[in-house]
């Protein structure tokens, strides 16, 4: 996805990976105080990474990986990150849009992710829908698991 100033792509090599890396510390370790040892974990190995670059800096990540819900295949997006300076322009809308096109592209037309329950709105405004009442916790940030169906 590309618009004059943001470029979203599969992270492509090492370099890049470390840039994921330092976003997601950035965001996710320091700024929300998530547990490195509940950031950093073995899906890490196995997901589709995606990068975002404004005017060519890292700005901001994302990954999906092959997940189910309901007992069918479905694509688990995550590890949505922007780094603060960059907030505020539109660039998470497009990361989002993105991650689902790129599972698409792949064959899935089911998506299922754990929102921050504040974001919900955001989500929904994709199509996501709750699924639960329930909230719960991860990393001590409640959280609700929504989805989004095409089929």
């Amino acid at each position: 996805m590309e618009s004059s100033t943001f470029v979203v792509r599969p992270v492509a090599n090492d370099v890049e990976w470390q840039q994921v890396k330092a976003i997601r510390q950035a965001v996710f370790v320091e700024e929300q105080r998530c547990p490195p040892v509940e950031e950093w974990d073995d899906y890490d190995e196995t997901s589709r990474h995606l990068i975002g670059f404004v005017k060519g800096r890292p700005a901001a990540t994302a990954r999906w990986r092959v997940s189910s819900f309901d007992d069918r295949p479905a694509a688990k997006l995550e590890r949505f990150a922007v780094l603060r300076d960059y907030r505020g322009h539109g660039y998470g809308r497009m990361l989002v849009q993105y991650a689902i096109d790129d599972a698409r592209r792949a064959g899935f037309h089911r998506f299922i992710l754990h929102a921050q329950a504040h974001l919900e709105a955001f989500y929904a405004s994709f199509g996501f829908v709750r699924r639960s009442p329930d909230v719960f916790y991860e990393a001590g940030i409640p959280h609700v698991v929504m989805t989004l169906e095409e089929e």
